[in-house]
């Protein structure tokens, strides 16, 4: 497989097999990940990887008290409600590894105007959503799956909280991780013609 077919095969896993991935393994997803380019060298990713399934069931119990209120507010049965939060809670402890993916504005320059501070921070963000994307695909090169998921974006201060993480460590996003028990067909793109213009 070239390089451009290997990227055009990455798929979003949502189902895994069970089986622990080796720390070795891990680390070397992580290294990849932390090759991504980001705004002015800072870096300001960071990463949480829980293993254990009591630690996915603490993240699991820290992101559904505000994910059942929110669903509870938009007016959804209790029956759907309950629907959605198994969901959530099987995928993330059948995965081998939840990566919660966290930003440290902190690393990031500071400015006086509200322009460029807010430019900044945006810059932070892709930087550290730019470390996920190449943590999934690293993800794919060693034949494992996974997804990306905001979830932990609705809970960030939940999370922060039951993991004891520094007060700057912002959780953007989680990335299952596991073997996968089954790959999805490709999804339909947008053609070409409605997301690209050239002069």
């Amino acid at each position: 497989m070239d390089a451009l077919q290997f990227l055009n095969s990455r798929r979003s896993v949502r189902h895994f097999k069970p089986g622990r991935i080796p720390r070795p393994v891990i680390e070397r997803l992580l290294k990849t990940a932390c090759q991504a380019p980001s705004a002015h060298n800072r870096q300001p990713w960071r990463f949480l990887v829980l293993e254990e399934m009591q630690a996915k069931a603490q993240l699991v119990e820290a992101m559904q008290s505000g994910f059942k209120r929110d669903l509870e507010e938009d007016g959804l049965e209790p029956q759907e409600i309950e629907q959605r939060l198994s969901r959530s809670r099987d995928r993330i402890m059948s995965a081998s590894a939840a990566v919660v993916l966290c930003m440290d504005p902190l690393v990031m320059d500071a400015y006086p105007d509200e322009t460029r501070q807010t430019a900044e921070r945006l810059m932070a963000v892709q930087s550290t959503a730019l470390a996920g994307g190449t943590l999934l695909l690293a993800a794919h090169a060693e034949e494992l799956g996974a997804v990306w998921i905001c979830a932990p974006l609705f809970a960030q201060e939940a999370v922060r909280e039951a993991f004891e993480l520094p007060d700057s460590w912002e959780p953007q996003a989680l990335v299952l991780i596991g073997y996968p028990a089954q790959l999805p067909e490709p999804r339909l793109r947008r053609p070409l013609d409605e997301v690209v213009r050239y002069r």
